[in-house]
């Protein structure tokens, strides 16, 4: 991922440096599981941990560089960064990697960054979530007009549209647990993973250490349902991001203004036109959502490997798998903040609601006429004769309001009289179960 989209802590998780102490963790994790059940000489094991793990754990740039120049020569990572350590082990490195296989190292590794990363991504949806609970309580009742289709609907609350999104977030929070769970296993099988050549319990110390589960059955890889799932999960949360940012742009355009992203001192919205203020945010929010979302489909593709193993899956993975988190935990970052600081317009929202006269109290007049006793066909008839009339003629001289026009129709004021269309009509009608709702998200009214 570009500069402009990472953030340090995340980008840290997959840096090379990164990736081969967790390589150095693991070797030297194997040969001490190795050590306890007779396997190797405990003295080996020690010697690859305290002559290796000082030397990993200090490796610098040019170390990384030092080890590329050797995977030159033998085309493989794994044995150059193993040539690379042991040269600082001695004899004793006859022991590292003893009847492991590439995949024991590079599929434990990986379940280790993603694991990290899904924890990084876990925090970024509770800032994320902690925002919009604070926002969602302070507007509460702040009343707004719901649109269906984009066009005006019923009144709403603009607190009950963004319980709606941290409903939403919190299921893919859910989600997110759930599929670190399922990425956290290790393999330390060896080839075809039968482990004739390691044994189990060197599996299950290796594990047991990195805070992970024992692969069930790892072939030589790990199954990459796992993977498909994790990468689809990340998916999912990107496509909550963008429906979020795509409601914060509708209700930033100008014929809108209902909402918008906070402007700062000096920002400039157009190098053409000074007076714009851009939803550059939501927008930006958008595009890394549908990047996120395009890596799920190779995660997706990557389960179905040859036999026991290939390596089909590997190019995909060194594209998406810091891609992917980077991305995602960039997005959610600034989501929270844009939140955090959105601007918003109550009395523009009152204005809107009120723009069309009262049509969209249309629905609460048909039934409260069918209750009065009209049949459902007449009085959904009069009330959208009423409601044409209104929209028709709105602004113009002979122009009428809703309320005016359903009292001027026969059929209405036969058996609503004003007083009873006002109550009908009352916006208090569409807030009286907002506490529900909010009971129902944030376990309070």
């Amino acid at each position: 991922m570009v500069p402009r989209y990472t953030r340090p802590q995340m980008a840290a998780i997959f840096a090379p440096e990164e990736r081969f102490r967790i390589w150095f963790e693991i070797e030297a994790l194997a040969a001490e599981g190795m050590a306890r059940i007779g396997a190797i000489p405990d003295a080996a094991a020690r010697a690859i941990r305290d002559r290796g793990g000082p030397r990993a754990a200090a490796i610098t740039a040019a170390d990384v560089e030092a080890i590329d120049a050797i995977e030159r020569v033998t085309r493989h990572d794994v044995i150059a960064f193993l040539t690379w350590l042991g040269e600082g082990i001695g004899p004793e490195a006859r022991f590292l990697h003893l009847g492991l296989t590439s995949s024991d190292v590079l599929d434990t590794c990986l379940a280790v960054q993603l694991t990290r990363a899904a924890d990084l991504l876990i925090a970024d949806l509770d800032a994320l979530l902690a925002a919009l609970r604070a926002r969602a309580m302070e507007h509460k009742f702040t009343p707004t007009i719901g649109r269906s289709h984009g066009i005006h609907a019923e009144p709403t609350t603009f607190g009950l549209k963004l319980a709606g999104h941290h409903a939403e977030f919190a299921r893919d929070r859910a989600r997110l647990v759930a599929a670190r769970a399922e990425i956290a296993t290790c393999a330390i099988s060896g080839p075809v993973g039968t482990f004739a050549s390691v044994d189990p319990r060197v599996e299950a110390f290796v594990a047991e250490r990195l805070g992970l589960a024992v692969e069930p059955v790892s072939t030589q890889v790990i199954p990459r349902d796992r993977h498909a799932a994790f990468f689809c999960a990340l998916a999912v949360v990107a496509s909550g991001i963008e429906r979020l940012a795509t409601e914060v742009r509708h209700l930033q355009r100008s014929e809108v203004r209902e909402a918008e992203e906070f402007f700062h001192a000096g920002q400039k919205g157009s190098s053409a036109m000074p007076h714009k203020r851009n939803p550059v945010l939501s927008e930006n929010l958008t595009g890394l959502a549908r990047l996120v979302r395009g890596y799920a489909v190779p995660a997706l593709e990557n389960v179905a490997l040859w036999h026991e193993r290939d390596i089909s899956h590997s190019s995909v993975e060194r594209v998406i798998a810091p891609d992917a988190c980077i991305a995602l935990d960039f997005a959610l970052a600034r989501l929270a903040g844009m939140m955090e600081r959105l601007t918003i317009h109550p009395e523009r929202m009152r204005a809107n609601l009120e723009s069309l006269g009262g049509v969209v109290h249309s629905g609460k007049v048909l039934l409260t006429l069918a209750t009065a006793g009209l049949a459902r066909e007449e009085a959904y008839a009069a009330v959208q004769a009423a409601a044409m009339a209104t929209w028709e003629r709105l602004g113009t001289p002979e122009g009428r309001g809703f309320r005016d026009n359903l009292l001027s129709d026969p059929a209405v004021s036969a058996r609503l009289d004003a007083a009873a269309l006002d109550a009908a009509m009352d916006p208090a009608r569409d807030f009286r179960h907002v506490d529900t709702v909010f009971a129902r998200v944030f376990g309070e009214g």
